[in-house]
């Protein structure tokens, strides 16, 4: 009988840990599916976890969830602090849906105490799908790198028809400027993407706004009876 090669134990020690972290990932889809079902419809709201409390910003990102919530929505953040910890106690101290999708990191802050929906993901990937999965809308914030990569992942979807169109909703005109005159002069300007590809961004300063854009694209977007 031939003998085995000890490379080859170690090659099923990849398989059987690969198998593993497999199953962890469907047991996220699976866990993530079964809790958010029950709090559509919902809006996401984005932004930085380095706005404190007292900043203009967490007072608008507070008042927002609260309105949302006020409007028959849940709000989904990342759980974390700054901007996500006031808009889940915007919408907990509403008596709302307030839901937390934390991400485990080395160098991540605790999670903000006012989610009463709270889920844990390993992966990036599946915590994405949660927040398009289950969401009627999609509040930017200003933030730094994880904003501008959910903005960008959630406006390359939207674009790509890969999700149905929801609005993307840029808050706070100043912060947003520079990255709009960009998009504009140069990606739209040197033919990268198209007008329409432009249009899928709207900005909005106060609250007040965010609500009635919601509302405004669900009302279009509403079938129609005959």
């Amino acid at each position: 009988m031939p003998k085995r090669r000890k490379d080859s134990y170690f090659f099923d020690y990849l398989s059987l840990k690969e198998s593993w972290r497999l199953f962890r990932i469907i047991a996220e889809f699976v866990d993530g599916f079964e809790t958010l079902i029950k709090v559509e419809p919902a809006v996401s709201i984005f932004g930085s976890a380095r706005i404190r409390e007292g900043s203009p910003l967490y007072r608008k990102a507070y008042e927002l969830a609260k309105a949302l919530v006020e409007e028959g929505y849940s709000v989904i953040t990342g759980g974390g602090p700054g901007i996500m910890e006031a808009a889940n106690r915007g919408a907990l101290e509403a008596g709302g849906r307030s839901v937390g999708l934390n991400i485990d990191l080395p160098t991540e802050e605790p999670p903000n105490p006012y989610p009463n929906v709270r889920l844990s993901f390993r992966h990036f990937f599946v915590r994405k799908v949660m927040f398009t999965k289950h969401s009627v809308a999609f509040v930017f914030f200003p933030g730094g790198y994880g904003t501008l990569d959910e903005l960008f992942e959630i406006l390359t979807l939207v674009q790509t028809r890969k999700t149905r169109p929801l609005p993307l909703i840029l808050v706070e005109r100043d912060y947003w400027k520079g990255l709009l005159d960009w998009l504009r002069e140069r990606a739209l300007g040197d033919g990268c993407i198209s007008s329409e590809d432009l249009g899928l961004l709207t900005i909005c300063d106060e609250p007040e706004e965010v609500i009635e854009c919601i509302k405004s694209w669900r009302r279009s977007a509403a079938p129609r009876v005959r």
